[in-house]
């Protein structure tokens, strides 16, 4: 971690999260994008078995991980669904800037959670992936952080669908933008500036993302450890369903 990550001030998450910075980071997520078009040109399901996942391909793993040593928490308490004891183990890598891991969380999260995580199969863990520079994600991730915990992925689900709204606003007011919102979740003026004035919150998120690049080879996102393979971009309900079903 840089040590301007580790000196986060006012100013700057405040003041000048630069409508630039967050351009950059809406990209940068599109590191797997050619990976995510080409599954989602895939065949469909079959209209003959269109409640069934087993005509959809099984996505293809980047790489192996330790999924033991992933397991381990960090430097923040991990934000995590399901039963810990579950055959199948995710931990989701993802910025708040992505659009792609927008897309994931608006269209295959909540049908996979309900398939999967609610029934004992997978448990699924979520960790911040805030680009160098992307402010804007560092500190949507830092106000996630700062609601309770029951409250930490309906908030991240709202700051998701409602992305662009925030994160690149027609006037570029980026924070006016995140108050808004923020408000909506329960925040006020004061708890506001509160969260986002903690340089100590800032530099454990920033360690979150730091580890996973580092000990875990992750470059983009969204990006899923699953059961000890990496797989880089973002996810249907179908392939992602096929890829559990075939661990289970």
């Amino acid at each position: 971690m840089s040590t301007s990550e580790l000196s986060i001030t006012k100013r700057r998450l405040l003041g000048g999260i630069a409508i630039a910075a967050v351009s950059m980071a809406l990209t940068a997520c599109s590191d797997a994008e050619d990976k995510a078009a080409s599954a989602e040109a895939q065949p469909a399901v079959s209209n003959e078995t269109t409640a069934s996942t087993t005509s959809a391909e099984i996505p293809t793993a980047d790489r192996d991980v330790d999924m033991e040593e992933a397991l381990k928490p960090g430097s923040l308490k991990e934000m995590a669904l399901g039963d810990p004891n579950a055959p199948v183990k995710v931990i989701e890598y993802m910025s708040m800037t992505c659009p792609h891991c927008a897309n994931f969380h608006e269209n295959t999260f909540e049908t996979i959670k309900t398939k999967y995580v609610d029934t004992g199969k997978v448990y699924f863990v979520l960790r911040e992936f805030p680009f160098p520079q992307d402010t804007a994600s560092l500190a949507a991730f830092m106000l996630a952080r700062c609601t309770t915990e029951d409250k930490f992925f309906p908030f991240v689900s709202m700051l998701l669908k409602q992305q662009r709204t925030w994160a690149a606003p027609g006037d570029g007011d980026v924070r006016g933008a995140m108050l808004q919102l923020s408000k909506l979740g329960g925040f006020t003026q004061e708890t506001f500036d509160a969260c986002l004035t903690n340089a100590q919150l800032a530099g454990d998120v920033s360690k979150v993302r730091d580890r996973g690049a580092e000990e875990f080879g992750v470059q983009s996102t969204p990006t899923f450890l699953i059961n000890g393979k990496a797989y880089s971009g973002d996810m249907s309900v179908d392939s992602m369903s096929a890829l559990f079903d075939s661990l289970l």
